[in-house]
């Protein structure tokens, strides 16, 4: 229910406020407030508008209203690439963000730019061209760049845009190599500015829902995780399918997704890959890069986890944790919409799946506004430049592994989340 205006006034209210002001020929009543609790006006406290619960406890609540912060106090990002990902989902997603706004675009394509400027307001003054990319040091309005380029040329985006004195937000995979990733990281260091790597499922909620869940041990002792990605790639002449922009085929693409979340789920990293790779010779869409990658990770405290990942399998998207006294699995896991987490237990003497309904929330607003808040708060992100590392160097391991058909090992680590920030920063807003 919202506030209403004097003139929708009901009989009721008018001759129970007692006083009235004349409209014309019309005596409306003042809208009066309505006793107690202000259910339905809620209540203005530290610069937000909060509502007390509506619901009896048996219900899930309510979520807060956004209070989203002035557009003029939001972080300016400049969108680098206008390709598929950045016009299908990440500048829709800013009108769900609260903390960031897109104010500049990079694009090699003068008409695009053109028309995707108009559609979101964006001045020519701060549209730019790969050649003028370097101009955006001039532009205050632009606090952070958000790369969205074929991975090959995230490497020299990055450190152009830390020399131009901006944070960087970074699509997975971080770089084609470890080495590219370290250049990265010591750019932005030297620089001063933030670098994130835009791993969306570590803020997506039913990821983060399954993570919680299995650190607190609700499903006993994890023993294994079972992880796939996979898609049936067509026009062979796409980006995807070139080495040379991607640096590899569905273990880079999709096959991250795998690695990257087993290692946030667990908070431990793996100290042994083995894997196997399989391309049919005659298939063209494998000239250059891989089809199918299979890859296990042993982790310090036994638990194994089994990913496969491939381009020439039907679209699947699943998750699944086994423990001791229980299990989970979510569905359209890496998927941008659409997750269903179940969770199955022994209830007495039977055995019980619950499907938890969390509120679904755009896991690009939700990247997004992470990093605006650790620029505006100063704190580290939680998928900064080394967590992107960390996946490159065990993509080479697998890449390793299954050329020499051997495991391998990893450097042990002694701490837990030993690559990540907070999960979320103290809003500023």
């Amino acid at each position: 229910m919202t506030d209403r205006p004097p003139q929708s006034v009901g009989r009721r209210t008018v001759l129970g406020a007692g006083v009235g002001f004349a409209m014309g020929s019309v005596a409306v009543a003042a809208p009066v407030a309505l006793g107690g609790a202000p259910i339905d006006e809620g209540s203005a406290r530290g610069g937000k508008v909060n509502f007390p619960a509506i619901h009896a406890g048996t219900e899930r609540p309510d979520a807060p209203p956004p209070n989203q912060a002035p557009p003029t106090r939001r972080v300016g990002f400049a969108i680098m690439g206008l390709g598929r990902l950045a016009l299908q989902n990440i500048l829709p997603a800013f009108a769900q963000c609260k903390h960031a706004r897109p104010v500049a675009l990079v694009s090699g394509d003068k008409d695009k730019l053109r028309i995707v400027a108009e559609q979101y307001g964006i001045p020519a003054s701060s549209c730019y061209d790969y050649a003028s990319f370097d101009q955006i040091k001039d532009n205050p309005a632009v606090d952070a760049v958000y790369v969205v380029l074929p991975n090959a040329l995230h490497h020299d985006a990055v450190l152009r845009a830390a020399r131009a004195g901006k944070h960087v937000l970074c699509e997975k995979p971080m770089a084609t190599s470890p080495e590219e990733a370290r250049s990265m990281i010591s750019a932005c260091a030297k620089a001063g500015k933030k670098l994130m790597i835009a791993y969306r499922c570590q803020y997506e909620v039913y990821n983060h829902e399954l993570a919680k869940r299995a650190r607190a041990g609700e499903f006993g002792a994890i023993q294994f995780i079972d992880a796939i990605n996979t898609q049936n790639q067509g026009d062979p002449g796409q980006w995807r399918q070139k080495k040379a922009l991607a640096g590899g085929g569905s273990l880079p693409d999709v096959g991250l997704y795998c690695l990257n979340t087993a290692r946030a789920l667990l908070g431990e990293e793996p100290e042994e890959v083995q894997a196997s790779i399989f391309s049919p010779q005659d298939d063209p869409r494998f000239a250059e890069v891989e089809a199918t990658v299979t890859f296990m990770l042993r982790f310090p405290s036994g638990i194994i986890a089994n990913c496969a990942t491939s381009y020439s399998a039907h679209e699947h998207r699943s998750m699944r944790v086994l423990g001791s006294q229980g299990h989970a699995e979510i569905d359209n896991a890496f998927a941008y919409e659409g997750q269903k987490l179940r969770v199955t237990r022994r209830d007495g003497m039977a055995e019980a799946s619950t499907e938890l309904t969390l509120g679904q929330k755009n896991q690009f607003s939700q990247e997004i506004d992470h990093m605006a808040q650790c620029v505006r708060s100063g704190a580290t992100p939680r998928t900064p430049g080394e967590e992107g590392l960390q996946d490159q160097i065990i993509m080479a391991a697998i890449y390793e592994s299954a050329r020499s058909g051997k495991p391998v090992k990893l450097a042990p680590m002694s701490r837990p989340d030993a690559f990540r920030g907070p999960m979320q920063p103290e809003e500023t807003s």
